[in-house]
Formats: structure tokens, sequence, C-alpha cells
């Protein structure tokens, strides 16, 4: 085999899980005809976008992914990335690649590496001592390989789902139970400090594991999903190492553990760039993400696979109706890159 483009796209199902099954604090969860609304947009979306590999977020049952795609007349064009266990009782990454593209079996991450520290004494006089103790993801993170040209190094890909920025619901402490009349007035702040600690050490835990698997290597890898957070936001600064983008065809880019953001790039493409996924109280917002290493990235002398194009799926995101459609509260991020070594 030897492709010469292939396609990515990434997609939040919006808690897809069978009809009648318990969601969070939700004993019912969705009713049949609401599960009908959601497979068959979903369908018709994968059918649309028509990538060659898909990560998603928020699955909570295998059975379910396998409906929209029985309902896309895909069932047997795909492998479909999911535990065979996976029956409703939490939510992860999954994904779905064209059945010529995978290599090996794929992998969920659940633990932070064993090594991860997130304390210290301060910078200086000045500054208090702090500790982090979280020690796995929130939602699992997806890993797999594929491999489009047999002679060329496979690609590494994660599928992630970070914290939301939604504030942490604090009221069950015993703190907060302590004193419910005085910290019932900072919820909001504490709650979305929580979030934003979590989400952060998530990011930081991510970052090693790529960071591991990038170090002193010609090995492609590619971060997509939900991230949760802006192009310009620590988490994704984290994530992405900071990379210097060169916009000259004279300069020649390279970060051995970089990841460079194909939405930034798209920008730097376009006289305008309007770029969102996410619809918050009419604030708009880039929270889905491709990432991809310095092999994917063009102005790199390592580069391998050169980035074609990044188009968004997104006008479903217009109208905050979303249980009632069918629709994913995000939208869907398709990318294509192509064989062009450098």
């Amino acid at each position: 085999m030897a492709r010469t483009r292939f396609s990515l796209a990434t997609c939040n199902l919006y808690n897809l899980n069978l009809p009648g099954l318990k969601m969070y604090r939700d004993a019912d969860g969705w009713d049949a005809p609401a599960f009908a609304r959601k497979v068959q947009w979903l369908a018709e979306a994968i059918r649309r976008v028509d990538a060659h590999v898909w990560g998603f977020q928020e699955l909570w049952h295998r059975d379910a992914l396998e409906q929209v795609f029985a309902a896309a007349a895909l069932p047997e064009t795909y492998r479909l990335l999911v535990p065979d266990d996976h029956q409703g009782q939490g939510i992860l990454c999954a994904g779905a690649v064209r059945a010529d593209l995978l290599e090996g079996d794929p992998e969920w991450i659940d633990a932070f590496p064993q090594r991860f520290i997130l304390e210290s004494s301060g910078d200086d006089a000045q500054t208090g001592e702090i500790a982090v103790r979280i020690r796995r993801f929130s939602r699992p993170v997806l890993h797999f390989r594929i491999r489009p040209r047999a002679a060329s190094e496979p690609i590494s890909i994660y599928v992630a789902h970070l914290k939301s920025k939604r504030p942490t619901e604090i009221y069950r402490e015993g703190w907060y139970r302590a004193d419910t009349d005085y910290f019932k007035r900072h919820s909001e702040g504490l709650g979305a400090a929580l979030a934003t600690i979590r989400r952060t050490a998530e990011a930081a835990a991510l970052r090693m594991i790529l960071v591991d698997r990038l170090k002193d290597t010609d090995s492609p890898v590619i971060l997509m999903g939900d991230l949760n957070d802006g192009t310009g936001s620590n988490t994704i600064n984290i994530l992405t190492g900071q990379p210097n983008y060169l916009a000259s065809p004279l300069s020649l880019g390279d970060g051995d553990t970089d990841l460079y953001n194909l939405g930034q790039l798209r920008a730097l493409r376009s006289l305008r760039d309007v770029y969102y996924t996410h619809v918050h109280q009419g604030s708009h917002e880039s929270l889905d993400h491709i990432l991809v290493s310095q092999e994917i990235y063009d102005q790199s002398r390592k580069r391998v696979w050169a980035f074609v194009g990044l188009e968004l799926m997104n006008d479903h995101l217009s109208h905050d109706d979303h249980k009632e459609s069918g629709t994913s509260d995000h939208g869907i991020v398709r990318a294509e890159v192509e064989y062009r070594p450098a």
C-alpha cells in the first residue's frame, strides 16, 4: 500500500449512549426518538466528511457507535476502535480507521506517567508551595498507529478529551458543607479554578507522554480531540511546546518535540480566518484541535507528510437545540495531508 493522501477528523459525539441508560445524574438517559436522531445526524456527518481516520470523544457505549456506522452503510469499511466491554459504564475516546491503514492494536491510557510530578516549593521567597495530586485522566486517551505507506514510518495518533471549562461542582465537599453560606457565593470561581487545574495537569501528563514518544525520533505524531481550550491558551501551549511558525518559504522550522496546530497553519494561508468549534453563551471558541509533529509540518527539514487543508463542519452550532435535533454541540474538524518529503 502506498497512499499519497489521507484525511483525519475529530468529532465530539455529545454523550453517545444507548437509549434508556444512565448518564451522569440523568437516570433515564436518551429516549428512543432522541437516540435515533443522534444516530441519523452522526451517520450523515460521517458520510459527508469522509475521513480515513476518525477520533471521537464522549462515547458511552460500543453498540451505539456500531449503530452509527451501520446507519452510514460503512460498517465493513472501518475498524472501530472501542473496547469490547465498553457498555455504558463511563466515557472514553474512540476511533474509526479504514481497515487497510491500521497497524497493531489500539490502547487506552488511563493513568498519568509513573514519574509525573506537579509540585514546587516556589520560585522565590514570595511564592508559596504548590502540589497537585491528580494521577489519571478524566477520560482515557486513545493511542493507535496507522501506516499509510508501507515504506514509511507508522504515524502515532492520540485522541484526547481534556477536562472541560465547566466549573467543578463542589457542593458535596465536606469543607463546602461545613460553611455553605460562605462558600456558596464563591462556588463558581473555586469550581472554575479546580477545573482549570485538572485540565492543566492532564495537559502536562499528556505532554510527558508525547515528548517521550517524540524525543530524538523521526516518528510522526498526531494529537487530536476536544482539548477544551483555545488556540492561545496555556493548556494548548503546554501540549504544543509553543513552536515558532515560520511563514517564509526560505525558513526552516524544526522542533523535535513540538506540535503544530493545523488551525494556525490554516490561518496563515487565509486572508481572513474564522475558526470555531463550540459556542457558549454567544462566545465562539476553538476547543477542538488537530496538532501534528515536525514530520507533518510544511517548513520542517524533516517533513514527510505535508498539510493540504483543513475544513470545519460547524453550521449546526448556529442553533442551540442539540438534544432536539440530534446534532453535536461541537464542530467537526477535518484535515488532509499528503506524502511530500522535504
